[in-house]
């Protein structure tokens, strides 16, 4: 508020709503080319990994030159819903889930299709309100980025080198993707999110020729590595959830196990006080075995 009484103007910071209007470009970018008559969907899948690139960055650059923002956090979900929501859902639609034959199946598709966008509608609703409340070492449900990486990875990946004729186990693998990442996004599962890796820190010798081999492999097979690094990460979380409740499962019975040994030596080792507590417990019986009788 001026002093004159009049409302001030408030503007946006450019530069890291830049990048997520670069981002959104690419989401829109993606569903035009999957939606028209040539309908190039390598380049719609592209177009989602570019805008995953221009999702890091925004972020990343608010906080580098101090304009973060609430309109730019607001600004960046509804980027994120159409570049990892609606847009996977539509191509993902347009190279496959259409080719459902009948009348059901076709309905499954579409609504597997629209099931994926609702999924990550509420997985962006849900960040956006803990936001400062979840440990920011993991994720809870598969990010939205990550499970638009995968359907677009396999897209791309087929389109590339198309290793047989797409036929019915294509588009039926295709329907478990979709469906499977969606449910994943508004799951409890933890993920890995790698946002406390300190680029200050050392790291052993191994991880840097990993870093390297992944690198060049995305540099030489860009679809084949992306598809299976984000399909290994979205696999990562339940397999890791199954194993931690079974870890959980055999300490207890393990726990359960020592403490009946305990007891065991405990009464091995005091004789007397069994003897005692079986009297004491064989006299309370008979007096209410008689009171009863009284009665």
């Amino acid at each position: 508020m001026k002093k004159d009484g009049t409302q001030r103007r408030r503007g946006i910071y450019l530069l890291p709503n830049l990048f997520t209007t670069s981002g959104m470009f690419c989401g829109f970018y993606a569903v035009i080319s999957a939606t028209n008559t040539t309908k190039d969907f390598s380049a719609a899948a592209i177009a989602i990994f570019i805008a995953m690139i221009m999702d890091s960055l925004d972020g990343r650059v608010a906080r580098l030159t101090n304009t973060q923002s609430d309109f730019g956090v607001e600004y960046d979900s509804i980027s994120d819903m159409l570049c990892f929501g609606v847009a996977p859902s539509l191509i993902m639609y347009q190279w496959s889930l259409s080719s459902l034959q009948g009348i059901t199946w076709s309905k499954i598709g579409w609504l597997s299709a629209f099931i994926y966008t609702a999924c990550a509608g509420l997985r962006l609703a849900r960040f956006n309100t803990q936001v400062g409340v979840i440990d920011k070492k993991y994720f809870q449900g598969l990010a939205s980025p990550a499970a638009a990486a995968v359907l677009m990875g396999f897209v791309w990946f087929w389109e590339k080198y198309k290793p047989f004729e797409k036929n019915e186990a294509v588009v039926f693998f295709s329907l478990f993707l979709t469906l499977a990442t969606g449910l994943l996004m508004i799951s409890n599962v933890r993920y890995y999110s790698f946002k406390d890796l300190d680029k200050n820190k050392k790291v052993s010798f191994i991880t840097v020729v990993a870093i390297v081999l992944i690198v060049a492999g995305i540099y030489l097979y860009p679809p084949l590595v992306l598809f299976a690094g984000f399909f290994i990460y979205a696999a990562s979380g339940p397999t890791l959830t199954i194993l931690e409740i079974r870890r959980k499962r055999a300490k207890r019975i393990k726990e359960k196990h020592q403490n009946k040994k305990q007891a065991e030596h405990v009464i091995e080792d005091n004789p007397a006080e069994e003897s005692e507590s079986a009297a004491d417990a064989g006299h309370e019986e008979a007096e209410q075995k008689n009171q009863a009788e009284q009665q």
